[in-house]
């Protein structure tokens, strides 16, 4: 499982065009002048293959692509080295419109509307799933689901890797989160939010979070990484349970922030790290990418520098 030819497959079933636009001073209702922008084939299965190349791991591709705007993603493909099995779909990929505007510290967010596959798509993405699940150590399942796939789907793909023998790893939240874990991936990575969703009621103290993932461990969720945003995250898994905590640092924006510490994550699972190098690997990453405008760190030496300021604390609490 460690040999140089570990394949990661990462599934995006709602991938977008990330438009990050750089307004100082944003107001709605009023004319805003954009400063700067970039346009990102992106999505969190994307981003998440994007880091595993900078790791040079092996990285296949697969969701729903749209036909009509294919052309930026093909090419983020052929540029990052990835093999692209995206089933095609007639239509166009949808744009998120991201604005950061550096006065106010803030994000606003504009989503259009996905694509729809149909029953048939949804066939031929599972059975790609399958195929490619066969060949690859870890299945990564990241983002929303397009318009007309039931959050069932989800359970019913991780079915399918673990049934090839991969190990899956989920990535999204509502529904579609309650149905993976019913079906008990590798790991999954909730923010504290999301979680709180999941379980029903909120989760106001750490001890409480860490009962309710190590019942997930006792359930056949082998990890559970729950992100606290600035505060670090936890770490869940095998009776051991990390906080970890990044070094403040200069906020610019929280995008991909949680693909990264899938990657991060992901990364170490394929390079057979023990916990606690995942853990503080997978979160320097993530806070190396909140303090840059992009999706994607541009190398992973400031996330290297990071490593060393990581706080890890165990939060053994009995058994």
């Amino acid at each position: 499982m460690h040999s140089a030819q570990t394949r990661i497959v990462t599934v995006t079933m709602n991938p977008a065009i990330d438009l990050a636009c750089t307004v100082p001073g944003f107001a709605a209702g009023a004319v805003n002048r954009v400063a700067e922008y970039q346009s990102d084939a992106a999505g969190k299965g994307v981003n998440i293959a994007g880091l595993l190349r900078k790791f040079g791991l092996l990285v296949t591709v697969t969701g729903f692509l749209g036909t009509e705007n294919a052309r930026i993603f093909e090419k983020r493909f052929s540029d990052l080295g990835v093999a692209d099995e995206f089933v095609r779909v007639p239509g166009e990929t949808r744009i998120g419109i991201k604005v950061l505007d550096p006065e106010s510290r803030s994000t606003t967010d504009i989503n259009f509307p996905g694509l729809t596959p149909d029953a048939g798509h949804m066939a031929r993405l599972t059975e790609t799933v399958a195929r490619l699940s066969r060949e690859a150590a870890v299945v990564v399942v990241a983002g929303s689901l397009p318009v007309g796939v039931a959050p069932e789907e989800v359970g019913r793909l991780i079915d399918v890797i673990k049934a090839q023998g991969a190990k899956a790893v989920v990535d999204t939240s509502g529904p579609a989160l309650a149905s993976a874990v019913r079906a008990a991936p590798w790991l999954i990575k909730p923010n504290d939010d999301e979680l709180a969703e999941l379980v029903g009621r909120p989760m106001g103290e750490l001890d409480d979070l860490v009962a309710e993932a190590r019942r997930m461990n006792a359930e056949g969720i082998a990890t559970v990484a729950v992100s606290l945003g600035s505060r670090g995250a936890v770490f869940v898994e095998d009776g051991q349970a990390l906080l970890s905590r990044p070094p403040k640092v200069e906020a610019v924006s929280t995008v991909g922030a949680g693909d990264a510490m899938i990657g991060g994550l992901v990364a170490g699972m394929a390079l057979g790290l023990p916990l606690e190098e995942r853990a503080r690997r997978a979160t320097a990453l993530a806070a190396a990418t909140v303090m840059q405008a992009g999706p994607a760190i541009k190398d992973l030496n400031a996330a290297k520098v990071l490593e060393a300021r990581i706080e890890i604390t165990n939060l053994q609490m009995g058994g």
